[in-house]
This record gives structure tokens, C-alpha cells and sequence, in this order.
């Protein structure tokens, strides 16, 4: 496998592939939902078609990310700017998903998993948002909807066990983490590839330290 591509699985794809794989083992048949489509997103998308999901609903503020995840299998696209796109979701899929995947990292797209979590579903949150940042459900609603929230840090990966995997898994064409791909660069233009991702104009770029 190329080198390059290589690199990118180390944290986003590492992180989607085994945060799915932590929280549910049986996908076939089942609904899923990822809200933020950047390397993460994306990884928990290829990961949920290879698994076999019924539905993949992906959520995005940008129009450019939805249009290539309907290209890489997803059913159901939603705009995450919306200011209806949790009940847009909701009406389309039932009252909710399965499984939600939050993979933004920002409060609004955490608030957004959780209305369209489904009646005995699970929000699972693999975004990293600032450390005082703070969410809020209702404590009721929670109860009576016997929804789950939890945490994924890397998936609780074991690196020596996943990696490979995850390289099997993409030389059988099941992660086609080439797609993600935006383009290389050098060292001396870090800061540009920096603006690039906080625009969210980019997927994965590869940086040539040499």
C-alpha cells in the first residue's frame, strides 16, 4: 500500500473503523447515521457500507461532501444547516437511526446525533471538541427513549490487532481510503493545508515532511 495512504488511516480511519466496531457488532440490516463528513466521517462511511448497513444517512453542512458521499454509498443525504435537518432525518427515517456517529467535534453537530438517535439507539461520539465544552440532554427523554450515549476515543483501538485489519480490509477494496485523498504538500505550506481543513474544503492531505 502506498505509503501516503497509509499514513491517513492512523488516527481518522483507526478512529471511525473502531468506534463502530466497538459499539456494535451486527450491522447488517441496521441504520446509521454520521453527522460530519470530514476524514472521520467519511472512514465511518466506507466502514458502515463494507459492514453491511440497511441505511447510511450522512450529515453535512457542506454540499460538496454530501454530493461524494452519496457517490460512496450513502442512501440518505441531510444539510446540516438546515435549521429542520433533525426532524428532516427523523420524518425520513421513522423517528431515527440505530447507530449516529458524531464526528464533527463541534456542540451543534453533538446536539443534532442526539435528536436523531432512534428509540433504543446509540449516539456514539468520536469528535474531539474543546475540553470545557458541555452537552445537555433531557434526563427523562433519555430514560423513556432507553437511548445510549457514549464515547469513542480512537475506538479503543490496539494498533498491532487493527491496523492490519484495516490495510486487509482496503486491499480488498472494502476501505477505499484513496478517494479521500486532497492532494500532497510540502512542509513549507502546512499552515495553508491548516486554513484548508478549519474551511473544510479538504479531506485528507498528505504532508511530505522532506
Amino acid at each position: 500500500m502506498p505509503e501516503g495512504l497509509a499514513a491517513t488511516y492512523m488516527c481518522s480511519g483507526i478512529t471511525a473503523f473502531s468506534a463502530l466496531k466497538k459499539v456494535r457488532t451486527a450491522y447488517e440490516g441496521e441504520s446509521i447515521a454520521i453527522v460530519g463528513l470530514g476524514g472521520v466521517g467519511m472512514n465511518a462511511l466506507f466502514a458502515a457500507v463494507a459492514a453491511g448497513a440497511e441505511r447510511i444517512v450522512a450529515v453535512d453542512a457542506s454540499p460538496e461532501k454530501l454530493a461524494l458521499a452519496r457517490q460512496w454509498g450513502a442512501t440518505d443525504t441531510f444539510l446540516a444547516t438546515d435549521p429542520d435537518c433533525a426532524e428532516q432525518v427523523k420524518n425520513a427515517t421513522n423517528g431515527g437511526l440505530d447507530t449516529v456517529v458524531e464526528a464533527a467535534g463541534v456542540m451543534k453537530a453533538v446536539e443534532l446525533a442526539y435528536a436523531i438517535t432512534g428509540h433504543g439507539g446509540c449516539l456514539v461520539c468520536a469528535g474531539l471538541p474543546g475540553s470545557k465544552q458541555q452537552f445537555s440532554y433531557l434526563h427523562a427523554d433519555l430514560v423513556s427513549s432507553e437511548r445510549e450515549i457514549r464515547g469513542s476515543y480512537m475506538g479503543s483501538c490496539i494498533a498491532e490487532r487493527d491496523i492490519p485489519r484495516l490495510l486487509n480490509l482496503y486491499r480488498r477494496g472494502k476501505l477505499p481510503v484513496d478517494r479521500l485523498k486532497s492532494g500532497e504538500l510540502p512542509l513549507s505550506d502546512i499552515n495553508a493545508g491548516f486554513d484548508r481543513l478549519a474551511e473544510g474544503t479538504v479531506l485528507r492531505q498528505i504532508l511530505r515532511p522532506n
